[in-house]
């Protein structure tokens, strides 16, 4: 039996936790050269905010890894040091939101300090873009998207918006805008019975028109950067298709800013019968890909260097 390609999927905001990448720093030479360059590239230190410090309790130290500046970098380059330890060679590749750059290095088409400088960048412009306007975002769980879809229509106004930002799953649609158009929304959609509502711990209305202030600057980051032709596809979130064209995917990714992420879209517009690794410190977009495609997809999440040997020896 030919063994299944391999679709390499890397996350987003969300799946950051306090510790993550000690282990692979103080086992892994691979892994622990990644971090130390983020640490010069940046020019202060990623690894204190991603492995977390002594003196502060666990609260403290999740809240400063949360900063959407600080998260963005940390979830790259947390993804990129156990890449290098696995030396995969996917046959496609797809992130979630952030997790988009990641693939991208993933697939060849972006250097990692190219990678590096543009998650922060990103984060930075998100996150003040995300100021001065009470916003946020909510997971609304069992309802279709066309459900949820035509919920934000009724609700929002010229002033006032909600939108559809990540279509995560079948039954799982996070919608981003306004505080009180959101407000209007998880009403509605309560009446039209949403099993669950979850508001998220975000500082903005990412992937919304909201954060519209922050495109000009990105587009001036993303036409610095050499992107080079993938060496395998990569489904973009905007499309929900695979791309190989580099100018194609310069033009996407700066759309991807202020459009929402098809994800569930993608999972099922790739070819069938794949072997789906997850790399990252969660198990987030796993889950999205049963829900998607099924409990018998073969999903594997790879997050520690305990999972990184198995995987490696296995």
């Amino acid at each position: 039996m030919a063994e299944k390609k391999i679709a390499t999927l890397f996350p987003g905001q969300g799946s950051q936790v306090v510790g993550m990448g000690l282990d692979l720093f103080e086992t892994i030479p691979e892994s622990r050269i990644v971090f130390e360059t983020a640490n010069d590239v940046l020019g202060f230190s990623l690894t204190d905010y991603c492995f977390g410090s002594n003196d502060e309790d666990g609260a403290q130290a999740l809240e400063k890894l949360t900063h959407t500046a600080i998260c963005q970098p940390a979830l790259y380059t947390h993804s990129i040091a156990i890449l290098a330890a696995l030396r995969l060679s996917p046959d496609l590749v797809a992130g979630h939101s952030v997790g988009e750059y990641s693939a991208l290095h993933a697939c060849g088409a972006l250097s990692f300090e190219d990678g590096l400088r543009l998650v922060r960048r990103r984060g930075e412009l998100m996150a003040m873009a995300g100021q001065g306007r009470p916003a946020g975002m909510t997971a609304v769980i069992g309802l279709s998207a066309e459900a949820v879809e035509s919920a934000c229509e009724e609700v929002s106004t010229s002033e006032s918006i909600v939108v559809c930002a990540n279509y995560n799953a079948p039954g799982q649609v996070v919608i981003s805008g306004d505080e009180g158009a959101l407000r209007l929304a998880e009403s509605a959609l309560k009446s039209a019975g949403a099993r669950k509502l979850v508001q998220l711990p975000v500082s903005g209305a990412f992937h919304s028109p909201l954060v519209s202030a922050a495109r000009e600057a990105l587009a001036q980051e993303l036409a610095n950067v050499t992107l080079k032709p993938p060496v395998c596809p990569i489904y973009l979130n905007v499309t929900a298709q695979p791309a190989r064209d580099p100018e194609h995917i310069r033009a996407r990714m700066l759309e991807q800013l202020t459009s929402p992420v098809r994800w569930f879209q993608s999972l099922q517009n790739m070819p069938e019968d794949l072997h789906f690794i997850e790399v990252g410190p969660r198990r987030v977009l796993s889950g999205l890909v049963r829900r998607t495609l099924g409990r018998k997809v073969k999903a594997t999440s790879i997050g520690t260097a305990k999972a990184v040997a198995t995987f490696v020896s296995g």
